[in-house]
């Protein structure tokens, strides 16, 4: 391990941006299935089908990268899950049974007797709408350095509503991407509707984030940090600006620009992403546990990474290899 540098020091780090990465992915990809399921109650029943069978295909795989990122918190840095799920724990509660409900709707609505597919839907609705409004209260109390005061879980509250509109929105240009006719046209109407949840979402972190520590401020504002730093928050009022001019002009003519909503989305994600990650480093728990306080012994990660090496490959190629092969349009909605 020495000949790669002090293991204590390259091990947490690496393993903090494995972690970070999965967290980025589980947030683009589940974020967008999530989103549709929240937007399940706005569309006709044939329409369902075809918001089904548009995520079909990659639902169950996308979840895969919430798993590998808990994994990762619980074996490279085992203090900090303990410290993060005890204060969370009813949020994370929550959002597994959200995760469970959601996951038996999504099958049993179409396997179900004709009388209990309503039941079904809503099932896949509310589960859809509990894990998202959970994943945003825990991103709220995150920022918030996990303290709860009524002022915290006040703008915990407010997060957890931005993030579920912000899902509903990638969730809608997913749908844009994804179908055709009277539905794409739906989802152009509601991508122009959340794309205000974005905004404002990236709005609320950008300017709390600062002055919940002074050490994050003094990594925004101080110079030459503050004109290094410009370029994150101008591009993403760039690729916002691009977003809502596009969503004004399509569908267009053969459909040929309806890849770019979801794309532009995808990219204000990470670029919300690295700013929140560029502010909180090097703590995995704000402003109480480091990466490197937090990581178990180097000689452990060290074997865990060897083991990442072969597993995060694989994943990486079930995901791509799914998203080749089911790429288009969706389908009519079949398990024959």
């Amino acid at each position: 391990m020495e000949l790669f540098g002090d293991p204590a020091q390259w091990l947490p780090l690496t393993f903090a941006a494995l972690m970070g990465l999965s967290i980025l992915i589980y947030v683009v990809l589940d974020g967008f299935d999530l989103g549709v399921g929240v937007l399940f109650p706005l569309a006709e029943k044939a329409e369902q089908d075809r918001m089904v069978a548009s995520i079909g295909p990659f639902w169950d795989a996308n979840e895969t990268w919430l798993v590998l990122a808990i994994g990762i918190l619980l074996v490279a840095f085992p203090t900090a899950h303990g410290t993060i799920l005890t204060a969370l724990y009813l949020p994370v509660t929550l959002m597994l049974m959200g995760l469970i409900l959601r996951g038996v709707a999504f099958e049993f609505r179409v396997k179900a007797p004709d009388k209990w597919k309503p039941l079904w839907d809503k099932s896949f609705w509310i589960g859809s709408l509990i894990t998202s409004l959970t994943q945003g209260y825990m991103l709220g109390m995150y920022i918030m350095g996990l303290e709860v005061t009524l002022f915290t879980q006040a703008f915990a509250a407010i997060t957890a509503v931005f993030l579920t509109v912000a899902y509903s929105f990638i969730g809608a240009t997913w749908l844009i991407l994804k179908t055709e006719g009277a539905l794409q046209l739906k989802a152009v109407k509601w991508a122009k509707g959340g794309i205000w949840g974005v905004v404002l979402g990236l709005g609320a972190v950008s300017i709390t984030s600062p002055f919940v520590s002074d050490r994050i401020f003094d990594k925004w504002f101080s110079v030459p940090e503050i004109f290094l730093l410009a370029p994150l928050p101008l591009f993403s009022g760039l690729i916002v600006a691009l977003l809502w001019y596009a969503l004004r002009h399509l569908p267009t003519k053969n459909d040929s620009w309806a890849w770019f909503p979801f794309v532009a989305t995808i990219s204000v994600f990470v670029l919300g992403f690295f700013g929140m990650a560029y502010s909180f480093y090097p703590y995995v728990v704000p402003e109480q546990l480091t990466i490197y306080e937090a990581a178990s012994a180097p000689e452990s990660l060290f074997i865990i990474l060897i083991g990442t090496l072969f597993v995060l490959p694989m994943i990486l190629g079930y995901t791509a290899l799914a998203y080749t092969v089911f790429r288009g349009k969706a389908t009519a909605l079949s398990y024959e």
